[in-house]
This record gives C-alpha cells, sequence and structure tokens, in this order.
C-alpha cells in the first residue's frame, strides 16, 4: 500500500501512481487506465484497458478463404432506389 497526495490538475484532482505499483500494473506512461469506483466504500480501482489490436486493410484481406467468403446476397429491389 502506499499513501499519494491528491493534487490540482486543471478542474480534476490527479494522483500520481508510484513506480513500483505501475509497474505492477503493466502501467506506464499513455497507458489508458479504467478507473471504477466501489461507493461508501472510499476504493478506487485501477486497471489497465486491453487495447484491441488495430488490422491493416492487407491483414484482414490476406484472411479471406473459399471456406469463409459468403455468395452474394440479391434483396430485391424496394422503393426508387437507383443502382
Amino acid at each position: 500500500m502506499a499513501t499519494v497526495v491528491a493534487q490540482k490538475w486543471g478542474n480534476s484532482l490527479g494522483i500520481r501512481v508510484p513506480k513500483d505499483i505501475a509497474d505492477q500494473l503493466g502501467i506506464k506512461q499513455g497507458t489508458e487506465v479504467e478507473l471504477s469506483v466501489i461507493e461508501h466504500e472510499g476504493i478506487i480501482t485501477l486497471k489497465p484497458k486491453k487495447t484491441r489490436k488495430k488490422y491493416t486493410l492487407e491483414e484482414l484481406i490476406s484472411q479471406i478463404t473459399a471456406e469463409n467468403r459468403h455468395e452474394e446476397v440479391e434483396f430485391g429491389v424496394e422503393g426508387r432506389e437507383l443502382i
């Protein structure tokens, strides 16, 4: 357990996460963190936000196979759309 001091940061309050705790949680500069509060208990929980991999178009296209490709679907014509 570490004691930290909340300090004014713009219109908000900020706290610093000690290095050993940041290392333990896998938090580094720029890491997005989920903050949750357990009301009436004064408990704040920090959890690194899971990041989703960003795929390139080439990576996505390379995964297309004959087995996972569907046929064209015909929905018919409704209304006055020009196709």
